[in-house]
């Protein structure tokens, strides 16, 4: 026998160890999940889908909670966005939810919402990626597909000591292949998360834990000493730090008790969600260490003068906390600063270009009649509503110059350096107590800059 024949039947040799003592292990050691009491597809689609950058630990009440919110396909995909929305709220990466019901109301409208078997279809689902796929396939309908994620691939790093980089795409493809190999037949879908287990609980990312591994005699890596150098992963760029001022506006009078939050814009990123009004920090003051201070009275003026542009009346009076939010991209650290609502003030000549209706002239109209001062003060009246409705005597004025509720010159809320986006999203505001909170979802920072408010004000 060659050196190549002998190395081809100990890889062989080791494939069919690795398998079945891997099953062994699994069926006497699997966790007890709630998404494998059953093999419900629906179910094993939404907890791959939260499972994704989240830990099982922190998955569980979510998973709970959103099956008993919307048991069916049908019920997800007829559901309100800010339904999903709300009942994904903390769990982060919440294009993960908007991607999951856009899917439901494709698995509704084309397969009678019974989530298909059928490889190309499940590939066509919007948010349905590979590993995705092989795990629907393989665990709620036993085919042969591999389900490739960063706990597989450092398994399979390990075990075969392949030290290719798992964040490139060619060794996707190489782990995969190798993955479907090992597939014993007629267990896919157990296998598959044995292979998950052992990379969760046993052969973690930092010291593995090689004694209890049921496949540590043959792991190349151990065998090697070099399995803590492995897998091999190119680093991510870091996220960019950006510094931002957040206004946390008490309400007086009629709004008194109640704070003010603003809906981000339709699309990008937290579409659509809640938050409390926040801008970028000066740029040329924002270059000290991360999360460092502004000088207070730059902060304040800063802040003011985003408010009063964005048709917020109130005046900044000092800071109250530091918080953090992190994307995969960007990194937000928010100065917060508690602002009192003031009554709104007759507006200057230079004020009502904030809310103006018209540029110096619109479809060949010079300002003036619809869209003099008064027009301006109206539609100014509306922004303070917050609500996106016109007050009967605004509507009044408006309706007595011949003009229409302007759509078309939205409050500038945001700074995403795309203005054009900026421009379609006025962002809607409103003014909420703690009880209020049940029916907006807000990204977990706000959430929780929120509830430390209302918790200091006993209510």
């Amino acid at each position: 026998m060659t050196t190549d024949e002998k190395h081809i039947e100990a890889q062989q040799e080791a494939k069919l160890f690795f398998s079945r003592f891997l099953l062994e292990w699994y069926h006497l050691q699997k966790r007890d999940l709630p998404w494998r009491r059953h093999r419900n597809p629906y179910y094993i689609w939404i907890s791959e889908i939260m499972l994704q950058q989240t830990r099982v630990d922190t998955v569980i009440p979510y998973f709970n909670r959103f099956i008993e919110q919307f048991p069916t396909v049908e019920a997800l995909a007829d559901a309100p966005e800010e339904e999903v929305l709300k009942c994904w709220e903390g769990l982060g990466y919440y294009s993960r939810a908007r991607n999951l019901q856009h899917a439901a109301k494709q698995v509704k409208e084309l397969y009678g919402g019974q989530v298909p078997d059928d490889r190309d279809a499940v590939f066509g689902l919007k948010g349905v990626g590979p590993y995705t796929a092989g795990a629907i396939l393989s665990i709620a309908f036993n085919r042969p597909e591999p389900a490739v994620d960063g706990n597989v691939m450092r398994v399979l790093s390990r075990y075969f000591l392949i030290e290719d980089d798992i964040a490139k795409g060619p060794t996707r493809v190489k782990m995969e292949k190798l993955a479907a190999e090992l597939i014993p037949e007629g267990e896919a879908g157990s296998f598959n998360q044995a292979l998950m287990e052992l990379g969760a609980l046993i052969c973690t990312p930092k010291s593995p834990r090689c004694l209890p591994c049921p496949v540590m005699e043959h792991c190349a890596a151990r065998l090697a000493g070099c399995e803590a150098s492995l897998p091999v992963k190119t680093k991510a760029k870091p996220p960019r730090p950006e510094e931002r001022l957040a206004a946390l506006v008490e309400g007086r009078g009629e709004h008194a008790g109640r704070v003010l939050i603003r809906q981000r814009p339709a699309s990008g990123l937290l579409a659509r969600m809640w938050e409390l009004p926040h801008w970028p920090a000066p740029p040329a003051e924002a270059g000290g260490a991360r999360g460092a201070l502004l000088p207070e009275a730059a902060a304040l003026d800063r802040l003011r003068r985003s408010m009063s542009q964005a048709g917020i009346h109130a005046r900044p009076e000092g800071h109250w906390m530091a918080a953090e939010h992190t994307f995969s991209h960007i990194v937000w650290t928010l100065q917060v600063y508690r602002c009192r609502e003031e009554a709104a003030l007759p507006l200057a000549a230079e004020s009502r270009a904030v809310y103006g209706a018209a540029p110096a002239e619109r479809g060949g109209r010079p300002l003036g009649g619809a869209d003099g001062p008064q027009a301006a003060e109206a539609r100014a009246a509306q922004a303070q509503r917050g609500d996106g409705l016109l007050s009967a005597e605004a509507g009044a004025v408006l309706a007595a110059l011949g003009a229409q509720p302007a759509e078309d010159a939205p409050l500038a809320l945001f700074d995403s350096g795309d203005a054009a986006a900026d421009a379609a999203d006025s962002g809607a505001q409103r003014w909420i107590s703690r009880e209020d909170m049940k029916n907006y979802a807000f990204p977990n920072v706000f959430l929780k800059l929120l509830n430390s408010y209302f918790d200091e004000q006993g209510t």
